[in-house]
């Protein structure tokens, strides 16, 4: 053990010596919780997205979580204090627990590589797995599950990586299908291994999920970001793609570049910010791939599913406009009221197929909320990605619904707890345990609604 862990020690200080030309360093780097009251407190924040030292990773209507560097934490935190808003140190030392958490890796992988299951290409849940590994994981799952599972090859990313979707299905005509996809966002480790771990948890203990319903997932979108933050350490907080599009700066916000209102609110022209939108829509091939894979299955797949982290938010459309109130409450019992409002409201536009979806997405969103909850008391937000998390367009959960046609659309944002995209491994099994009860919610919902009896 010692000697594995000292391999390991050795290996990150060299891969630590490499890539920080194109990073901020995260030496001496803290993530800070901010709470503010004011539009005047929310405004001196924005001034300072995209700005040098700067990486805002979460956003609501009353905080945001941003990594800060070391050479401007100080000063930023005085000019909080200034200016009366509270905030929390989630990590003091963001560098100390990326290395902490890469040697972890690198010990787990090793230990794991003993054993049986490794070799044969199983996942033990126990690290995230790199790109490699998660396709290793998906050819074992073929071999192991003939009769049931099989890869789709939908293209190659931007660097040439394959893209595989695993099918799920018992076989059968006219089935109803739910589909997944995760790792968009390519630091948001928990979304892969927990779309992964569910698949996992199906196949071994609840293939009766198959009988009626086909599933389609993608574990990894943006597989060339995903793996390009598994190669090092310094790349560990890396978003985007990794496409060049004529700028200094690479990659686009894969979730910013669909044609659903592209470009319209909460996403950058600027190539060097992290939400970047892209040149065009649907500039990035990786979102391409996932374009044409859902619209030739265009009718057959019922739900849409994806996977990020982290803020515990079960989101569905819009992301651009506001549908219903800002304040929409989440009881049930006061349902009818956005009922009766979001009724008016689209009445007179006439857009009869969004209201429907809209009471769709929010019953379920209720179940699935409260199917999490009973596993182990996790408590989920749920509500427009507009109002219930911020603005944004171009998202894909957003195209699904309006142009693939898919009346269940949801983004997942995973728990992140005080780690936010940095939750260690051990989270991996609990994360896909209790998400996996929405997951149960979902498909008894398409089952009862689409299925064949």
């Amino acid at each position: 053990m010692r000697v594995i862990f000292l391999f390991a020690t050795i290996f990150v200080a060299a891969v630590l010596a490499t890539g920080h030309q194109t990073h901020p360093s995260m030496q001496g780097m803290q993530s800070l919780s901010i709470s503010y009251d004011t539009p005047e407190q929310f405004s001196l924040l924005k001034n300072y997205v995209d700005d040098p030292g700067f990486d805002f990773v979460r956003s609501t209507n009353d905080l945001v979580d941003v990594l800060v560097t070391a050479d401007k934490i100080e000063e930023f935190k005085q000019l909080l204090e200034e200016h009366r808003m509270n905030y929390t140190v989630m990590i003091e030392d963001v560098h100390q627990l990326v290395t902490e958490q890469y040697i972890e890796q690198q010990v787990e992988r090793r230990l794991q590589a003993r054993s049986q299951d490794y070799a044969s290409g199983r996942l033990s849940f126990t690290y995230y797995p790199n790109y490699t590994e998660v396709n290793e994981y998906l050819t074992y799952l073929t071999q192991t599950y003939k009769n049931i599972a099989s890869l789709i090859t939908i293209g190659n990313s931007y660097e040439k990586r394959s893209m595989k979707v695993l099918k799920l299905s018992t076989g059968g005509a006219n089935k109803p299908a739910i589909f997944i996809d995760a790792g968009i966002h390519a630091r948001e480790w928990i979304a892969p291994a927990t779309a992964l771990y569910m698949v996992d948890l199906m196949l071994q203990n609840h293939r009766d999920l198959l009988t009626k319903v086909d599933w389609y997932v993608l574990p990894v979108l943006n597989p060339d970001g995903y793996e390009y933050t598994h190669s090092s350490s310094a790349n560990r907080l890396w978003r985007k793609t990794r496409s060049n599009t004529g700028s200094t700066c690479r990659g686009v916000d894969g979730n910013r570049n669909y044609d659903m209102q592209w470009m319209t609110i909460g996403a950058s022209s600027d190539p060097c910010s992290d939400t970047y939108a892209g040149p065009k829509p649907f500039s990035e091939v990786e979102n391409q791939h996932l374009r044409d894979f859902i619209l030739t299955r265009k009718g057959q797949i019922k739900a849409y599913l994806t996977f990020h982290s982290y803020g515990q938010y079960i989101l569905y459309p819009w992301g651009w406009t506001s549908n219903v109130p800002a304040n929409e409450p989440e009881l049930v019992s006061k349902l009818l009221m956005n009922i009766i409002a979001s009724a008016i409201m689209h009445f007179v536009t006439n857009n009869i197929f969004t209201l429907l979806s809209l009471l769709f997405q929010r019953n379920l969103a209720i179940q699935c909320a409260q199917a999490i909850a009973k596993s182990r008391r996790t408590r989920y937000t749920y509500g427009t990605s507009y109002n219930a998390l911020y603005p944004n367009s171009g998202p894909s959960d957003d195209w699904a619904m309006d142009k693939a046609g898919i009346k269940l659309s949801f983004t997942y944002e995973l728990p992140g707890g005080n780690y936010g995209d940095l939750l260690p491994a051990s989270e991996i099994k609990p994360v896909g345990i209790e998400t996996f009860e929405a997951l149960k919610v979902t498909h008894q919902y398409v089952t009862s609604k689409y299925a064949s009896h």
